[in-house]
């Protein structure tokens, strides 16, 4: 106990005195905005995810599905603020995790950020939002199945012991960043980890009662095509935002991220219209938030027409991961996470080590495509290794949690819907199946 009241002590008089701390950076202003407000977009993505992943479940899941995303908001802030970031952004140790001497944001303020512009708080706050998003992902794959108790443990533990070690790894200055390997807004650190977490978890929760019996299908169309918009506008701040100024890189992510957007989109449509016969609106909104995945980790090393081809070529790769590999091998990644996340980061990770080049990010790399082939290796071995963490990690977590509760629903209870069961809620008046 006095163990405690010494730590509870250090938290209240060493984390206050850090926000006076003095930075030998000059701060400006314009770019501290751009971030704050790149912050505040990225920040809009998960409820707009909650209302993405919402309308493509059935009604009596809706409020689960939308409270999933919700409470991460909540719940990974909190553990952010008091380990994420020491984890992600402390003194390096050994190129593997970050010290924690910023526990609870110790010796962070608002001094300027070593080697920028902006205040590290600001860069808190920024890195706080793609902590928030990155598990939130994983929810589509194991969508309408999943205890909230188990589901809060879980993500809680995966953001510790998963996602902050590989930010570190990535953008921490870890070893893959020693490496060589790109990734400038989260396409092996969000979408790769998430994407494959969220295929290991569905099939190690087994697939929904009655798929394939009858069919189901998204519930609230305009819901989707709601949280997929949201989701395209905040992604500017999740892509642009990562130049981390406002300056003539933010622009050229900026582009890029429309291009591959809608390139996406119209390749997407395209496929599935001459395949299937019709044009859907789901296929037209999966398509667009393919296109930013793949550009995600690209964008701040890439040209504006590489991105169209990035994009193009992910709304046709995550078609046919969705409407062919899913179900020829059986598994429910319910709402595509694995298919758009995991499928579309992984091309993005590698058409970085193709298509980057100096002559946009200094900073960067030269890809194969401009006569170095290091970086695309570079690439290679981190996706391997973003692979191998999200399997094995999440895999070891499950079988713990398994341990002491039940992660999926009883049969019962997920007939009825999670809605009324776990949260005692209905979305709507009347219910429909």
């Amino acid at each position: 106990m006095k163990k405690f009241w010494c730590l509870f002590s250090w938290f209240l008089l060493i984390a206050p005195t850090a926000l006076a701390a003095d930075g030998s950076g000059t701060i400006d202003t314009g770019d501290t905005a751009w971030v704050l407000i790149s912050a505040a977009l990225v920040f809009i993505m998960t409820p707009g995810l909650g209302f993405f992943y919402g309308g493509m479940v059935r009604s009596k899941n809706v409020l689960t599905t939308i409270m999933q995303s919700f409470f991460i908001v909540a719940m990974i802030s909190v553990e952010w603020i008091i380990l994420g970031y020491a984890m992600t952004f402390g003194t390096d140790i050994h190129g593997f995790i970050g010290s924690l001497d910023k526990i609870g944001l110790a010796g962070v303020g608002m001094q300027c950020l070593s080697g920028g512009t902006i205040p590290e708080l600001a860069f808190v706050a920024f890195q706080c939002m793609f902590a928030v998003i990155t598990p939130a992902l994983i929810t589509g794959a194991f969508a309408e199945r999943v205890k909230f108790r188990a589901f809060c443990i879980f993500i809680l533990l995966w953001a510790i012991f998963i996602y902050n070690p590989m930010a570190h790894w990535v953008w921490g200055g870890g070893f893959l960043a020693q490496l060589g390997a790109l990734d400038f807004a989260g396409g092996l650190v969000i979408h790769i980890l998430s994407g494959v977490s969220g295929l290991t978890l569905c099939l190690l929760i087994g697939k929904r009662r009655g798929l394939g019996k009858y069919p189901i299908i998204p519930h609230n169309m305009p819901m989707v095509v709601l949280g997929a918009t949201l989701l395209w506008f905040g992604w500017f701040g999740f892509n642009a935002g990562s130049a981390l100024g406002a300056n003539a890189l933010a622009a050229s992510a900026f582009i890029c991220s429309q291009a591959a957007a809608a390139a996406a989109t119209v390749s997407w449509v395209l496929i599935e219209w001459f395949i299937n016969g019709k044009p859907t609106v789901l296929g037209a909104a999966s398509g667009c938030i393919a296109g930013l995945v793949a550009i995600t980790p690209a964008a701040g090393f890439v040209a504006p027409l590489p991105a169209l081809y990035i994009g193009a070529i992910s709304g046709i790769v995550c078609y046919l991961a969705v409407a062919v590999c899913k179900s020829r091998l059986g598994y429910d990644d319910a709402l595509d996470a694995f298919g758009i996340h995991g499928v579309g980061g992984t091309w993005g990770s590698i058409a970085t080590g193709l298509w980057a080049t100096v002559e946009v990010n200094p900073d960067g790399a030269n890809g194969l495509f401009y006569g170095d082939a290091h970086l695309l290796m570079a690439q290679v071995i981190s996706t391997v290794v973003a692979y191998a963490l999200a399997i094995i990690g999440s895999v070891i977590l499950y079988k713990i949690i398994s341990l002491f509760t039940n992660f999926r629903v009883d049969a019962d209870e997920e007939v009825v819907g999670l809605d009324i069961n776990e949260h005692g809620e209905r979305g709507y008046m009347q219910q429909t199946l």
